[in-house]
Parts: C-alpha cells; sequence; structure tokens
C-alpha cells in the first residue's frame, strides 16, 4: 500500500512539474504598440474637451445662483421662480452631459472599446499563439493587479508576443497619454474636478471570457 502511495504521489509530482506557465506584462506590450499610444492621445483629447464643456456648464450655474441670491430681494415670486426653474434646468443638462460622456456606455466608453478593444484582441490572439507554440498551460498578467510576488525573467514571454505581432522588443514608446480623464462631478461641489472614470485609463489587456489567456492546442 505504501508503495503505490508512494507511486501514486511520483505521477502527480510528475505531472505537475510538466505543467508549465508564463506571465506576460501587458504594460510593456502596450509601450511598444503605437496603434495603442495614439488611441490612448485621442481618447484623452476627447475626455479633455468634454470635461472642460462640463466645467464652463457648472461655472455658468454657480454665476446664476450667485446673481439670485444678490437680487432676490428685488425679484416678485414670478421671477424668483423664472430664475430658479432656470438654474434646475441648466444643471440638469450639465448632469445628463456627464452621463453620455462619462457614464456607463457613454460616448468615451465606446470610444474606448472603438479604438483600443481591437488592439488587445491582437495581443491576446498573440498571446494564445505563443503560449499554444510553447505548449504553455496557464499565461498571466504581471501588470494586471496579480499578485504576483515574485517572477523569474526567464519565464516571461513578453518580448516573443511583441515579436509575434511583428513588434521589436526593447525600447518602449514615448507614454502619450496627456492629463487625467474626466468624470462626473460632484454634486454637492459643481465646481470641483471630475475624476477618472472607466477601464481604459489602465495599461493592461482585460481578460477575454472573464479570465487569463490560457496556452491551448490549436
Amino acid at each position: 500500500m505504501k508503495i503505490f502511495l508512494t507511486g501514486f504521489f511520483l505521477a502527480i509530482t510528475g505531472i505537475l512539474c510538466a505543467q508549465k506557465f508564463a506571465y506576460v506584462d501587458s504594460k510593456y506590450i502596450l509601450s511598444h504598440v503605437p496603434e495603442y499610444q495614439q488611441a490612448q492621445a485621442e481618447i484623452n483629447k476627447l475626455s479633455s474637451q468634454w470635461q472642460k464643456d462640463i466645467e464652463n456648464k457648472y461655472e455658468t450655474i454657480a454665476k446664476l445662483e450667485t446673481s439670485l441670491q444678490a437680487e432676490k430681494i428685488l425679484l416678485t415670486d414670478d421671477m424668483k421662480k423664472k430664475r430658479e426653474d432656470e438654474i434646475a434646468t441648466k444643471r440638469q443638462e450639465a448632469k445628463d452631459m456627464q452621463k453620455a460622456k462619462f457614464g456607463i456606455d457613454g460616448e468615451l466608453f465606446k470610444k474606448r472599446e472603438e479604438l483600443v478593444k481591437p488592439i488587445q484582441d491582437q495581443i491576446y490572439e498573440a498571446i494564445q499563439e505563443v503560449a499554444s507554440t510553447s505548449a504553455l498551460m496557464v499565461v498571466f498578467d504581471k501588470s494586471n493587479q496579480s499578485n504576483m510576488l515574485y517572477t523569474n525573467p526567464k519565464h516571461d514571454i513578453s518580448d516573443k508576443v511583441l515579436k509575434k505581432m511583428g513588434l521589436k522588443p526593447g525600447e518602449t514608446l514615448d507614454d502619450e497619454e496627456g492629463g487625467e480623464e474626466g468624470g462626473e462631478k460632484d454634486e454637492a461641489d459643481p465646481n470641483s474636478k471630475g475624476t477618472n472614470n472607466g477601464a481604459g485609463g489602465k495599461n493592461t489587456v482585460p481578460p477575454k471570457g472573464g479570465s487569463r489567456p490560457s496556452g491551448k492546442d490549436k
């Protein structure tokens, strides 16, 4: 019985040792892709312009409120109601614009999908090909909050993925990302700055189908 168990554990150990694992650094890979730098620059340009437009709307609202408070004592009830309704309408317009531009499924999200997803798909396919060729069981992403406490460089296949994509590993491209992308304001402070919103802000390759790509024989 002991001999059987010893043989069983040796067999299991052999199977586990035969499994091959590797990792990529998606941030490093993306830094070599010119199309990604261009996409980020376009996204940030649009985001900055939309954020500026929203801030202008809130500045207008703030001026109208200040003016109303200063003149309130001189206005009739009808005049005050009309001014208050105007302010409420403009505030709603500003909120609607925030949602349309930066909300879930808003224009920024759709633009990011349009420009960045094809690049992510290209990287994913290259990872699949490298994993299949190298008979890898699992490929981790070092950049994707993976809690990888230690990585051995010999298991990094990022350069192989770049070569598979027809790109030259080595010196990375300059990061053309501009200022922070806009987001929804804090309603309690109409003059507050927008906050970053959404995915794409990070230089990572999100998993397809809910998991990291793993090598599969084609």
